[in-house]
């Protein structure tokens, strides 16, 4: 068992590790008028290649050979990717997603 101190010295580290590897690359990359073409092309396609990796990582397990097929995950999908296009606000369709997924789940696919 670890005490009070110890703990809040491992919290204090953590922070302080998470904040930087967050400000780092603002404080390297400070003028963006001048920022180097390769990071500018992982700016442009990194996001959309998380989305996609989260999306495998989600479906990975899902059984589309039985009842419900999958369904409820690719609907819950779809309703993310219309409310993007739609209101193009990744808030809205992360929660927007998550609801309409949680409601299939819990009522429709008992």
């Amino acid at each position: 068992m670890i005490g009070i101190s110890d703990s809040l010295m491992i919290i204090g580290v953590v922070a302080i590790c998470s904040f930087l590897t967050r400000a780092l690359p603002f404080m390297i990359f400070k003028n963006t008028a001048v920022l180097p073409k390769k990071i500018v092309y992982l700016g442009n396609v990194l996001p959309m290649a998380i989305m996609f990796c989260l999306i495998v990582y989600c479906i990975r397990d899902t059984s589309f050979l039985t009842y419900p097929y999958g369904l409820h995950q690719v609907l819950g999908i779809l309703c993310v990717v219309v409310l993007h296009l739609w209101k193009r606000n990744n808030m809205i369709s992360i929660i927007g997603g998550t609801i309409f997924y949680m409601f299939l789940v819990q009522v429709i696919f008992v």
